[in-house]
């Protein structure tokens, strides 16, 4: 079987510990979590944890029982063949020097990101977007010279009701 990209959404009680408990899950049983956001829901006692890992059918199965067998997971829901909306929030601070500047505001300007913030030898850019529309960005600026990027991981939601 071959592994492929999957998109968790799990709604669990909003109490300390829970995130531990599930992250134990997986790193006591050897699943990587490539992405990883937590935050609480309109609902003030509930909490989304929005999740990326790679895996098999049969191991995404078994992950997905083994979440639901632990106290304080609501639901469980693997979006992955769902349709869905999927965003990712990064900082990207680039260096730029007079000459280039107006090269990089018009490429964050095509992107439809912002700036946030500059410099007299940087200039820091707020992207959202999908993964792939942010790795497309990251390489094009490359080259001016990162000098850092933090990234918040995937949130996903189901499309339409």
């Amino acid at each position: 079987m071959s592994e492929k990209r999957h998109i968790l959404s799990i709604q669990v009680d909003n109490e300390p510990g829970v995130l531990s408990r599930i992250v134990g899950l997986f790193s006591g049983r050897g699943y990587n979590i490539d992405s990883l956001n937590v935050a609480a829901t309109n609902e003030p006692n509930i909490s989304r944890i929005t999740m990326v890992t790679t895996a098999d059918t049969a191991i995404m199965e078994q992950i997905k029982k083994q979440l639901h067998k632990l106290i304080n997971v609501v639901t469980v829901h693997d979006l992955t063949e769902s349709d869905y909306v999927q965003r990712e929030l990064a900082l990207i601070k680039i260096h730029v020097k007079a000459d280039n500047r107006g090269e990089l505001i018009n490429i964050v300007d095509i992107f439809r990101y912002k700036i946030v913030d500059v410099g007299p030898e940087h200039v820091t850019i707020e992207a959202t977007a999908t993964e792939e529309k942010l790795k497309a960005f990251i390489e094009l600026v490359t080259p001016m010279g990162i000098k850092e990027i933090v990234r918040t991981g995937s949130i996903a939601l189901y499309r339409g009701n």
